[in-house]
């Protein structure tokens, strides 16, 4: 059964990701006239003539430009074409619904006067899954992403209902409505504001939580087959360093560690481990209090009004705030740090790949291959993941520093932070391959490991797992299918 999220207030990042993966959307009563009494007070602005940006002046280096009460919605639909500049290939189903998520949870606080029929239109596409090919590049904070929804709300664009395209007249028809004629305000509303980077900032966290749990787990079984020692992992020294995240690894690693006869052979036969073995509680316990810590900025975004001019009070009294609070530099930074902590995580497993596969370190046959020389193993598969712990460390550079100037100096200041997310997403994937390989690279050393030595019940299981969908490799077939398999079993599930 599908699951469905009601919005009555402030959502979390995992809402807006369980949206992305397909849950539906619903908006409560209180929330409804919320939108409704917003959209009163925009009328009554309206109404009486008093300026507001984007309602009736021009955006941006035009701001103080007037528009007459008959050109405003004019004004909003040359909005949406104008600043549907976006290019490259469009965001993937999931990227593109959490985008879509983010932008009607930040409808829903009430204070961007859109109508509630733009609202449950947007709904209704994001229900009924037919969603907007939303370029993945060209944005330096949020304009272009949600121009490309927009386009569709007005009968322009593409839209993907599974493999079917439509043209935004047709996926507008699919869901029973004509096309939008919006009204003052909606133009500038549907492309303001920070959901593009909240909505795919919450789906890299999601990703982030499942794939730091496979790289403490693949950091186990590592462990177990290079006969380390179980010290730096016990509970009483690990407690004399404050950080939640190191403690919970160093809980997880003795929990998928205990009862291990192979390490229990090997106990005291070294006085400590190198690095990528005993300081992987330090350093992938860090990168999950960056998590933590970037979790929260999100779940605060989420709760922020990010539309710019808001709007309160009430018809009688009604207030137009030209802020910044579009400006995501909260969420630019925080995905930065994201961006560094799984490029950090993907580092160390490839350390970690190279010593399973070297046999100068690793006790196993070279590259874990069957016959050295005639057979190449894993040899290369440490390459390519070496190759994209290279990669992130160009993709890890900071986004909020890019700066930049637009619009004729009156955006003289950039944040990009949906570039910031989206990079995160990209070092994702590459860390997601990584760890996959050294799953694999683990598993090939279980087979080369004396079959006297036992593994950990825990281990011995997700060996079994692996097994069961990968056979041991041989050089007879492709590695980059395995990868892909490995991929596949790891995805959507936790270990």
């Amino acid at each position: 059964m599908i699951e469905t999220i009601t919005i009555d207030g402030s959502l979390t990042w995992r809402e807006i990701a369980a949206v992305a993966d397909g849950a539906r959307f619903a908006l409560s009563e209180r929330t409804r006239q919320r939108i409704i009494d917003g959209r009163r007070i925009v009328d009554a602005l309206v109404e009486r003539g008093i300026r507001g940006y984007g309602i009736n002046t021009g955006v941006g280096a035009l701001c103080d430009v007037v528009i007459s009460r008959e050109n405003q919605e004019a004004l909003s639909r040359n909005i949406i074409l104008s600043h549907a500049c976006g290019v490259g290939e469009p965001l993937g189903r999931a990227e593109a619904r959490a985008v879509m998520a983010a932008q009607i949870a930040n409808f829903a606080h009430g204070y961007s006067g859109v109508r509630i029929e733009t609202v449950e239109a947007l709904l209704a596409l994001l229900n009924a899954d037919i969603i907007p090919h939303i370029p993945s590049r060209g944005s330096v904070g949020y304009l272009t992403h949600a121009a490309a929804i927009g386009l569709v709300l007005i009968g322009h664009g593409t839209a993907a209902h599974g493999a079917e395209k439509l043209t935004g007249a047709e996926a507008i028809a699919r869901i029973g409505l004509e096309p939008l004629r919006l009204e003052a305000k909606e133009g500038l509303s549907l492309v303001n504001g920070t959901p593009c980077a909240t909505g795919q900032a919450a789906l890299a966290l999601a990703r982030t939580e499942r794939l730091f749990g496979w790289a403490d787990v693949a950091a186990a079984l590592t462990y177990e087959n290079l006969g380390s020692q179980p010290e730096p992992f016990a509970e009483a020294p690990l407690a004399l360093r404050q950080s939640p995240g190191l403690q919970a690894v160093g809980k997880t690693l003795r929990r998928w560690l205990a009862e291990s006869p192979m390490l229990a052979e090997t106990a005291g036969s070294r006085t400590q481990d190198p690095l990528s073995l005993r300081a992987v509680p330090q350093v992938h316990g860090a990168a999950r209090d960056s998590f933590s810590q970037a979790a929260e900025i999100v779940d605060w975004e989420l709760a922020s009004v990010t539309d710019n001019p808001a709007v309160s009070g009430s018809p009688e009294n009604p207030q137009v705030h030209s802020q910044a609070h579009a400006v995501g530099a909260g969420l630019g930074l925080a995905m930065d740090s994201l961006a560094v902590a799984a490029a950090e995580v993907a580092a160390i497993s490839e350390r970690r790949i190279d010593r399973l596969v070297n046999p100068l370190v690793s006790g196993l046959p070279a590259f874990l291959a069957d016959d050295s020389g005639v057979s190449s193993g894993f040899m290369i598969a440490q390459y390519t993941a070496a190759a994209l712990v290279a990669e992130n460390r160009r993709l890890a550079a900071p986004a909020s520093l890019d700066g930049g100037i637009t619009s004729a100096l009156q955006e003289d200041i950039l944040t990009h932070a949906t570039p910031a997310a989206w990079k995160v997403l990209s070092i994702l994937d590459n860390l997601e391959r990584i760890v996959a390989i050294e799953l694999l690279a683990a598993a090939q050393a279980y087979d080369k490991q004396p079959k006297t030595r036992g593994r950990a019940p825990r281990t011995d299981a997700l060996y079994g797992r692996i097994r069961g969908a990968i056979s041991t490799y041989a050089d007879d077939r492709p590695m980059n299918e395995d990868f892909d398999r490995m991929r596949d079993l790891m995805r959507g599930v936790a270990p």
